[in-house]
């Protein structure tokens, strides 16, 4: 078994805690919402046999700890993160593959649009742009009820309100270091449902992105968004075994067919730019 390695990196307003596992290609996993490393414990250890992968805490969770008091989170401000990660752990020259689920999705998209230069891949794993559906408002009404549910009656009822992204269903439990949730509901689930990538800009790097969800969860509202961006960049969604944490119920399948798509997108990819003659 390919043995963990952890540190840490000082980041402008956090410190983030990162492992690293295997050698080979870069892949940057990025978990959602409460999420922190160990969700992808399991996924990353059958990962680690073809690539070198880097897992961490976004910041505010678990080990990354923030240098000030909690304040409302930024999709940018992660996927500088994230970069600042990549930049940390891969060569210069060095391209990764990045797998973003949920808001870490978001994460991947913005940082694909940021720093195209650093990402050979990036699959957004059901990411939730939900202000580009058309009964958006709708939605966004529903979670704005659940983080004030939270605030004036407790997590229990909160909780059962988000079921409407899951089809109902409750969300399933994941593996966590420390219970994030407080964190989540009152500063992350707002600004990050409301967060949409640029269009022009996520359509100069549309080659780059593959669009992505989970068989299970395909009727869910959680997987519209990514397609509905799928049809706009005329591209299928590509589903990967289980629901919208697919990778923390079937780790071995999940990374068996992270690595199909990866390598598919990859040949599909370079073939575009030799026909092209280059491109970005």
């Amino acid at each position: 078994m390919n043995p963990v390695n952890s540190g840490t990196l000082a980041v402008p307003g956090a410190t983030l805690y990162f492992e690293t596992r295997g050698e080979g290609p870069l892949l940057l996993l990025i978990g959602g919402g409460n999420s922190d490393a160990a969700v992808f414990k399991r996924v990353a250890a059958v990962l680690a046999r073809s690539h070198r992968v880097v897992t961490y805490d976004p910041r505010g969770n678990s080990r990354s700890v923030l240098d000030g008091p909690p304040v409302d989170q930024k999709v940018e401000e992660h996927a500088d993160d994230a970069y600042r990660l990549i930049d940390h752990l891969a060569g210069p020259d060095e391209p990764a593959h990045v797998f973003g689920s949920c808001s870490g999705g978001l994460i991947a998209l913005e940082l694909t649009i940021r720093r195209p230069e650093r990402i050979r891949l990036a699959v957004a794993h059901e990411p939730p742009v939900l202000s580009i559906l058309p009964d958006a408002e709708r939605h966004l009404t529903l979670l704005d009820d659940v983080c004030e549910t939270y605030l004036r009656e407790g997590m229990a009822p909160a909780l059962t309100k988000l079921r409407a992204l899951h089809g109902g269903r409750p969300a399933p439990a994941l593996p966590d270091v420390h219970d994030n949730t407080d964190f989540f509901l009152t500063r992350f689930v707002r600004p990050f449902t409301r967060f949409v990538p640029d269009p022009a800009a996520l359509e100069e790097v549309a080659g780059k992105v593959v669009w992505a969800g989970g068989h299970a969860s395909r009727e869910d509202l959680v997987h519209r968004p990514a397609r509905v961006l799928a049809d706009r960049f005329g591209r299928d969604v590509e589903l990967f075994p289980g629901g919208h944490v697919g990778y923390a119920r079937y780790p071995a399948d999940f990374a068996e067919r992270l690595v199909e798509v990866l390598t598919l997108a990859a040949g599909a990819a370079d073939a575009t730019r030799e026909t092209t003659g280059g491109g970005r």
